[in-house]
């Protein structure tokens, strides 16, 4: 049989893909060394192809807050998969899938289901400039809302992380109506609005960024935004890809009681598979085509596979009152990690959490923006992080991303994990 180790896989990817890898996070290049390839997966736990465990904090990027392999998702992917893969024209899931979106979400009157929340977010843009007649999009600094030349301006997770937070191949002309703001600055983004104001289709935000490390609003920033797009007739666009269904039923806006015009969801809505949506007020989603003018279209849009590994995923997450547990394991996790840091004395350690997504940044500046976060001492990352890789513990591979928990962590998962995290505090000095 072919050598199936994770070395000789890495020497045959980097022959076949760009950097060896479909995605750039995944090439490790942040932290040094090469991925290991993942063979299976169940509840927290990933074994590669060397028969390697490892506890599971990215969860394939925080699209699986049940676990890996979920009996629920599972079950329904069984029974969809012999009615067939795709279709081409409606299904019955899709339509399923979206009543539990709109009920969840009350400020998602209609929708449109995408393959990625790159689309979806391109589309949003598109919608609002349509909408609004104007061509500007306000972002913020670390911000990532995929890969469009639009939005590829200032982003955060695998750009921030290559050191290259701006593209190639994005026009310059088009780059220029992408305005640019620091995270969690309410005195420019008042400036910028008297300023552009009337010129701007939208601002388009993570009301908790999660690309950049993990950067929680401070208080009554999104609440700023929100009236400064009311006083200007400017669009304001979530994008909840990580936080829709993971800080709770209502995502993020739920949790901060802040309505926007438009929702980006993404990850949890497919159940580990590719599927997104978008979602927001009648007048806007009616622009779309087929009823109005904004083109948008997709072959795989609403396939019935992640429609039914989606819906299965929330309606497990609400009947195992998903949300408590994950919040519980996030506050025991927190306390856990705070006191070994007291303990230890690490003044340069920065600790932050909101609901089941953390992360820890290596610096003793309190971290609020792109620019806190760009202070932090990669290269003790980079250290910590093969520390508790080598402990059998997957932390993300990039000081610039945010460790998602899941349903299927246990007590003694957390209470393992912050033992290696003082051995990797140790080995990483």
């Amino acid at each position: 049989m072919a050598d199936r180790s994770s070395a000789n896989l890495w020497k045959e990817a980097k022959e076949l893909f760009p950097g060896g890898v479909n995605s750039p996070v995944r090439s490790f290049r942040a932290v040094g060394g090469a991925p290991f390839f993942a063979q299976r997966a169940g509840g927290a736990t990933l074994w590669d192809t060397d028969g390697r465990p490892y506890l599971d904090y990215v969860c394939s990027w925080g699209a699986l807050p049940l676990g890996h392999a979920h009996p629920a998702i599972e079950s329904a992917l069984r029974e969809a998969i012999v009615e067939g893969t795709s279709f081409g024209v409606p299904n019955p899931r899709e339509v399923q899938l979206a009543k539990t979106i709109r009920a969840s979400v009350p400020s998602i009157e209609k929708l449109r289901m995408t393959s990625s929340g790159t689309e979806s977010c391109m589309t949003a843009v598109r919608l609002a400039r349509g909408f609004t007649g104007r061509n500007k999009i306000l972002k913020f600094a670390g911000c990532y809302h995929g890969h469009s030349d639009s939005l590829l301006v200032k982003a955060g997770s695998g750009a921030l992380t290559h050191g290259e937070p701006d593209s190639a191949g994005v026009p310059a002309a088009l780059a220029d109506l992408t305005v640019v703001l620091p995270w969690n600055d309410p005195v420019a983004a008042r400036d910028l609005f008297t300023r552009e104001g009337k010129e701007i289709a939208a601002v388009i935000l993570e009301p908790v960024p999660a690309n950049a490390g993990l950067l929680p609003p401070q208080p009554g920033f999104l609440n700023q935004i929100r009236e400064l797009c009311d006083r200007y007739e400017t669009l304001l666009i979530f994008d909840e890809v990580i936080t829709g269904f993971r800080l709770s039923m209502g995502g993020a806006q739920e949790r901060f009681a802040i309505r926007p015009d438009l929702t980006i969801l993404g990850k949890i809505v497919g159940g580990g598979l590719p599927a997104a949506a978008l979602g927001g007020r009648t007048d806007i989603l009616e622009r779309l085509a087929p009823e109005g003018d904004v083109y948008q279209a997709g072959t795989l849009s609403g396939n019935p596979l992640a429609m039914a590994a989606g819906l299965a995923q929330i309606e497990e997450m609400e009947r195992c009152g998903a949300h408590k547990q994950l919040e519980e394991l996030g506050m025991l996790l927190e306390s856990e990690i705070r006191d070994l840091l007291r303990r230890r004395g690490e003044r340069g350690v920065q600790f932050q959490r909101i609901s089941s997504l953390f992360c820890l940044f290596f610096t003793d500046q309190p971290v609020c923006s792109l620019e806190t976060a760009l202070r932090s001492d990669r290269k003790r990352f980079a250290r910590f992080f093969h520390s508790l890789l080598r402990q059998g513990i997957f932390f993300p591979p990039s000081p610039f991303e945010t460790c998602f928990l899941s349903t299927a962590h246990s007590q003694a998962d957390l209470e393992k994990t912050v033992v290696a995290i003082d051995q990797a505090l140790k080995e990483s000095q």
